[in-house]
C-alpha cells in the first residue's frame, strides 16, 4: 500500500497587525458543522510521476479557481496527518480576495447508503486568519507549518 501524498501552497500576507494566512474550509457533509480542525491549506493529491511544487500549484488553482500567485516560494517541509497522509507545503506571500475563489468540487455518496450522489464544493469558504487564530482551525498536524512559516523571520 502506497502513501497518499499531497501538496499545497499556503498564501501570506503582512497587515498592520502582523501576519495572516489563507486557509479553506473543507467541504462536505463531514466539515459542515465544525470550525476547529475543519480549515486547511488548499491542497491536494498527487502522484509518483508528478513533482510536489507543480501539483501544489496545480491544486492551488484547483481548489480556489485561481491562477498561483508568482512569488518567492518557501518550502515548509512535510507532515504527516492523522490518517496518514503525507502533505508537502510552500508559503507564498500574496492577497487575494476571499469572494473571488471559485472552489472545484467533488462527488460522493450522500446520504450515505442511499445509493444517490451529491456534488459538494473542496473548501466551502476561505478565509484570512491572524496565525493564532489559524492555529485554532487548522488542521493539528498543518499547525506546524505555520511554526515553520513564522521561523522564516517573517
Amino acid at each position: 500500500m502506497t502513501t497518499a501524498r499531497s501538496a499545497g501552497l499556503l498564501l501570506f500576507r503582512r497587515t498592520g497587525e502582523g501576519v495572516e494566512v489563507l486557509l479553506g474550509h473543507m467541504g462536505g457533509p463531514f466539515f459542515a458543522r465544525r470550525d476547529a480542525g475543519a480549515w486547511t491549506v488548499p491542497k491536494g493529491e498527487y502522484g509518483p510521476d508528478e513533482p510536489a511544487w507543480e501539483a501544489a500549484r496545480r491544486e492551488f488553482e484547483e481548489e480556489l479557481g485561481l491562477p498561483p500567485p508568482e512569488g518567492e516560494a518557501v518550502p515548509l517541509g512535510e507532515v504527516r496527518q492523522s490518517g496518514g497522509k503525507v502533505v508537502t507545503a510552500w508559503a507564498v506571500e500574496g492577497d487575494l480576495d476571499p469572494a473571488s475563489v471559485v472552489p472545484g468540487t467533488f462527488t460522493m455518496e450522500w446520504p450515505p447508503r442511499s445509493g444517490r450522489t451529491r456534488e459538494f464544493p473542496e473548501l466551502d469558504r476561505v478565509a484570512w486568519f491572524p496565525l493564532e487564530r489559524a492555529r485554532e482551525l487548522i488542521v493539528s498536524a498543518q499547525a506546524a507549518f505555520l511554526d515553520r512559516l513564522t521561523e522564516h523571520s517573517l
